[in-house]
């Protein structure tokens, strides 16, 4: 490997996204702390916090209760995710007007492979600058970021997290022994506290350690090859990325206190899965996998109980057929979880294959599909997206609204994946 790598990659991270976004929207709250909260419960989770809420030691996953106790003068605000999609969009055009955009990470995060005529010290400096300028004057004053710039996509990332807020972090090849000794290892990203104990168990425990490694001995350490991609990544190699494919589509949901009760919850959960048939059919696919997961609500302050199963489907992608698997699924769980309020539910459709690659099979129950009910059932479940799409959310629904109960505020936000715009209006 040559003695200096190039300066391949630019990686920007948003600082406190969703409270910065609920602070650009309200300038009541500029300068406030902020706790945005999927529900207006003291009993869910904080999904983001301001920087000044995180000067009182509130982090994401703080409860409520907890976060109100450590800040007397918190704001606490309901999540709106189709405005973090907007302005997600609005950023990514900004930034594209300045650099293009090689890969789009999370809501909150970038990642930008720089060419030989803008990748020096001083044309990176001044590029990040433009950026942040731009971000600032044409999305929002409140959005910072921190921008890492590295040889690549992996130093990129950690250098962005270096230093926040609004910070500008560059490793250059000749430095990144003694910048990255100074890190810990779960500051390398994917390393959390299993990979930590797995690491530990053969006696790395610092960062020196592990850049100590040769090629062979991080194989063995990380008991795969991915050992010597971590080795060579942190010596600055810019390795191509593994292409990665979706292997499931879920959505899960926060119940506020009027939803709690198992008759109400069993709705949600039913438009949860409408929801999810919707996206299978957008992307081409069938699944051949239903899991329902529910989170009990607790006593007092206590932790609920959590229950989770799953059902094999014959590769369905209609709705109709997924909600009756669904409804197997709830009456096992009505039969084996004591609790009868939930905080929270979720379903996921997984091992997806694409839509026409299909192969018969049964569901669980020994339930086989005639071919031409479940071209039926199809045709049924497009004519809903269709219509739905035209009209609103739920113009067309499966049982699954009783005045109201069951809706949503629209699409939550796993910060790995961006809701397209049109399931907020699902």
């Amino acid at each position: 490997m040559g003695d200096s790598l190039p300066l391949r990659w630019l990686y920007l991270d948003l600082n406190s996204y969703f409270a910065s976004v609920e602070q650009q929207l309200d300038p009541a709250i500029r300068g406030r702390p902020v706790v945005v909260a999927p529900v207006d419960t003291d009993s869910t989770s904080a999904i983001a916090a301001s920087y000044e809420a995180k000067a009182f030691g509130i982090r994401t996953g703080t409860k409520i209760w907890e976060a109100k106790a450590l800040c007397r003068d918190l704001v606490i605000v309901s999540g709106r995710h189709e405005e973090y999609v907007r302005f997600h969009h609005q950023i990514i055009a900004e930034v594209e007007r300045h650099v293009p955009v090689t890969a789009v990470c999370s809501i909150d995060e970038v990642a930008c492979r720089l060419m030989d005529n803008e990748n020096s010290r001083a044309g990176v400096t001044a590029l990040a600058a433009r950026i942040k300028a731009g971000i600032r004057a044409n999305v929002g004053e409140c959005l910072t970021s921190s921008i890492g710039v590295a040889p690549n996509r992996l130093l990129a990332k950690m250098a962005a997290d270096m230093k926040k807020p609004d910070g500008l972090t560059i490793l250059e090849q000749h430095e990144l022994h003694s910048r990255l000794s100074a890190l810990k290892l779960s500051d390398i990203p994917g390393v959390g506290r299993n990979m930590e104990r797995r690491l530990a168990a053969v006696g790395v425990v610092t960062m020196e350690r592990l850049l100590g490694l040769d090629v062979r001995e991080a194989r063995l350490v990380w008991g795969s090859i991915l050992g010597e991609r971590m080795h060579w990544l942190l010596q600055g190699a810019d390795l191509a990325e593994v292409p990665t494919e979706s292997r499931s589509i879920g959505h899960s949901h926060v119940l506020g206190p009027e939803k709690r009760g198992l008759d109400t919850a069993r709705l949600v959960t039913r438009r949860l899965l409408a929801k999810a048939a919707t996206r299978l059919r957008r992307a081409e696919k069938r699944s051949g996998l239903l899991g329902l997961a529910v989170k009990g609500e607790g006593q007092a302050g206590a932790k609920g109980a959590r229950w989770h199963a799953h059902t094999k489907l014959p590769q369905l992608m209609d709705t109709v057929s997924l909600l009756a698997a669904l409804e197997t699924l709830w009456a096992r769980m009505r039969a084996e979880f004591p609790e009868r309020r939930l905080l929270q539910v979720g379903v996921t459709l997984g091992e997806l294959t694409a839509a026409d690659a299909v192969q018969r099979g049964l569901f669980d129950t020994g339930e086989t599909l005639d071919a031409r009910e479940e071209a039926r059932r199809l045709a049924l479940s497009q004519a809903m997206d269709r219509v739905n799409k035209r009209f609103g959310r739920d113009a067309v629904t499966l049982g699954h609204d009783a005045a109201g109960a069951a809706r949503s505020q629209g699409p939550r936000i796993a910060f790995t994946r961006i809701p397209e715009i049109a399931e907020f209006h699902e």
